[in-house]
């Protein structure tokens, strides 16, 4: 004859095991998750630096390939491109004359774990030859999806006229 105590202890025992394992499933899944999220990050931290950087170095094949396909841009002019052929297009000169100097200090970042990400930079555009000076708020927006982070948005507000 068993005791209802011992009883209580032995359907206890199993979940009570059952919850140890289901903590440590849990304990790793966040460890997992953690981990996944500070792949991200850094995933994230090479993806912006290599937009900002290869438009700074006239590396059009770089820049475009870190833009989804359906990318948008909204040049400080007010001028706004749809998809990355029609971005390409507008910045053609910008990588065939090779002679501006594109420089950028990062204001503000978020990112959105593995989906979304927002970078705000306070950023000049110069172009010695002709005299040209712009200085823009420029804020780009990327996404993740699922393999890479692309460039999704831009755009640009004067701070100082062209």
């Amino acid at each position: 004859m068993t005791t209802p105590s011992f009883q209580s202890r032995r359907v206890g025992r199993p979940w009570g095991v059952i919850a140890v394992a289901l903590s440590g499933t849990l304990t790793a899944s966040l460890s997992h998750a953690d981990a996944a999220a500070a792949g991200c990050a850094m995933q994230f931290e090479e993806a912006q630096r290599i937009d900002m950087e290869s438009f700074r170095d006239y590396d059009a094949e770089t820049f475009r390939a870190g833009h989804h396909p359906e990318a948008v841009t909204i040049f400080a002019s007010g001028a706004v491109r749809y998809g990355v052929d029609a971005i390409m297009t507008a910045l053609a000169p910008h990588f065939a004359n090779r002679e501006a100097v594109w420089a950028w200090t990062e204001l503000y970042r978020v990112v959105d774990g593995c989906k979304s990400a927002f970078i705000l930079y306070d950023a000049t555009y110069d172009i010695p030859s002709i005299g040209y000076h712009q200085r823009t708020l420029t804020g780009v927006t990327y996404t993740h999806d699922g393999r890479r982070w692309l460039s999704a948005a831009d755009q640009g507000t004067y701070l100082a006229a062209p």
